[in-house]
């Protein structure tokens, strides 16, 4: 009988894997990590085989206990971080590592597309701005830097296409990654010839794009053996991490939004029009006629996992000793703190930003210093920095046209409740933490539902799924403090602008790469 369904993310850090009951239950989960390479600053790769190795450990963790797991299973979709350049040759090898969305070194060939096509064109076409965090301009930098390689390419998959590749052998591309190349028409889900011709690219040159419940294969005999599965189980083409996220979360309809912090921090709302901002991301919901527009913070769980791994060494070793987390040990220390964090303000800005400023320069600040600032202070202007992020998102799609009155919260960030309290107060939203808070997984085992027809009405499932475990309530006195403060934040933001960029000039490599002393 099968009657498990198989979703797999793969994300920044780790691939997570979640086997579920029909009615929607949690029966087994795995996940293992991988490392992010930055040979260079603002380059940022990883391994493609790292994320299969780590695939293959999270869906053995996950099957493990589950009696008659692998027969059992109806079937395996695969979301993941986006978007990514990945170039393979005509035997589906990899050509070179992958340039994730981090990685921001084809910013020279953003200024090309700016001055050649113009950015408010490149606005009307994609539906979002020109910027290296899209492949259309890494591409560009490929055809650029390696044409040796650009000849040898056969396709260019994403994170989850290779993945998909591993498991079935075919090539596949979902309509969610497609729309985030900035290659293609938006309102018309078609490849621009306009910009297809600029990169000097060609569709034949990407798999077909398909809608993510579609099967598009079996698991081989060798993808069994490594993973544990069933050979001829069905695998499906798959969406973004955001998307199977909105399904997870209940996104299906308007008022509602999802964010999924973990490494990074993505606000995402779903709308039955082709609803866009110049300083959102929009592309297609795995769900047929609904559209995501999405703001995305590039280092909220990052910034945290900075000051634990350089200022924390007493959590990790106390988080041994306890058997708890280092992040819970930090973030009590964050409790004690009023709000405000005794005038400290932090910019979370570690890698760049991403929405709603695009500024590659940005980097990460701590304002409002003194002698008397506790260590516990910076831990907690890190939490309330990266909710005042996530508020400028929130603010920049209401300007759009976009109403929340909700937001639901998932990943590794809602297991937090001191960051969700604050989440809800910064924004004077509700936060609420679905009972099932697994992240894009869960959502990708409900599109396997879908997929193999087990559920015929999957707004139907979700909307029975989806309960929710928790409410934060904003406390309209904190609310107000916090939009003094807000204030603070936001004018320190705009006023550094020239700065950062002058910076940029200034440290070059330095910033980011050697910063040993010279003998």
């Amino acid at each position: 009988m099968r009657d498990l369904l198989l979703g797999i993310d793969v994300g920044t850090s780790a691939a997570k894997a979640v086997a579920i009951s029909l009615d929607g239950h949690t029966q087994g989960v795995g996940q293992a990590e991988y490392l992010l390479h930055s040979p260079r600053p603002d380059h940022v790769e990883q391994n493609p085989e790292d994320w299969w190795t780590a695939v293959c450990v999270a869906i053995r963790r996950a099957l493990d206990g589950v009696p008659s797991a692998a027969d059992r299973i109806a079937g395996v979709a695969v979301s993941s971080q986006a978007p990514t350049l990945l170039p393979l040759d005509r035997e589906g090898r990899p050509l070179r590592p992958a340039l994730i969305w981090m990685d921001r070194r084809a910013d020279a060939e953003v200024d090309l597309l700016k001055r050649e096509l113009g950015a408010d064109r490149l606005f009307e076409i994609t539906g979002n701005r020109v910027d290296s965090y899209y492949v259309a301009a890494k591409l560009l930098w490929f055809s650029r830097h390696e044409p040796e390689l650009l000849a040898r390419t056969h396709q260019f998959v994403q994170v989850n296409g290779y993945i998909v590749y591993r498991l079935s052998g075919d090539y596949s591309l979902d309509n969610g990654h497609a729309g985030l190349l900035s290659l293609r028409d938006y309102r018309r889900d078609a490849w621009s010839d306009e910009l297809m011709a600029r990169c000097g690219l060609e569709p034949r040159q990407f798999p077909p794009v398909q809608p993510g419940h579609h099967i598009l294969g079996e698991v081989t005999p060798a993808a069994a053996d490594v993973t544990g599965l069933r050979p001829g189980t069905p695998v499906l083409v798959g969406t973004v991490d955001a998307s199977a996220a909105a399904l997870e979360t209940g996104v299906i309809e308007g008022g509602t939004a999802a964010e999924m912090t973990g490494t990074s921090t993505v606000l995402i709302m779903s709308n039955a029009g082709a609803v866009t901002h110049p300083a959102l991301i929009a592309f297609p919901h795995v769900l047929t006629g609904l559209n995501l527009l999405v703001g995305a913070t590039v280092a909220s769980g990052a910034s945290l996992k900075w000051f634990r791994d350089q200022l924390g060494q007493l959590e990790v070793q106390a988080a041994g000793d306890q058997g708890r987390s280092a992040f819970d040990l930090l973030t009590a220390q964050a409790e004690a703190i009023a709000p405000g964090s005794g005038g400290v303000v932090f910019l979370p800005y570690m890698m760049g930003e991403r929405s709603p400023l695009w500024l590659t320069e940005a980097r990460g600040v701590f304002f409002g210093l003194s002698l008397t600032t506790p260590r516990a202070a910076l831990i907690r202007a890190i939490l309330e920095g990266t909710s005042f992020s996530l508020r400028h998102n929130v603010e920049t799609a209401r300007s759009a046209g976009l109403e929340l009155k909700e937001i639901r919260s998932v990943g590794g960030g809602a297991r937090s409740l001191l960051w969700c309290q604050i989440k809800a107060d910064i924004l004077g939203i509700p936060i609420a933490v679905p009972e099932t808070s697994t992240g894009a997984p869960y959502g990708d085992a409900l599109l396997v539902g879908l997929g193999t027809g087990l559920y015929p009405d999957l707004t139907a499932i979700i909307r029975s799924v989806v309960r929710i475990q928790r409410t934060f309530e904003p406390d309209p006195s904190r609310h107000e403090r916090y939009s003094e403060i807000y204030g603070v934040y936001r004018d320190l933001g705009e006023h550094l602008v020239a700065d950062f960029k002058n910076a940029a000039s200034v440290f070059g490599a330095d910033r980011d790469g050697d910063v040993g002393a010279n003998d």
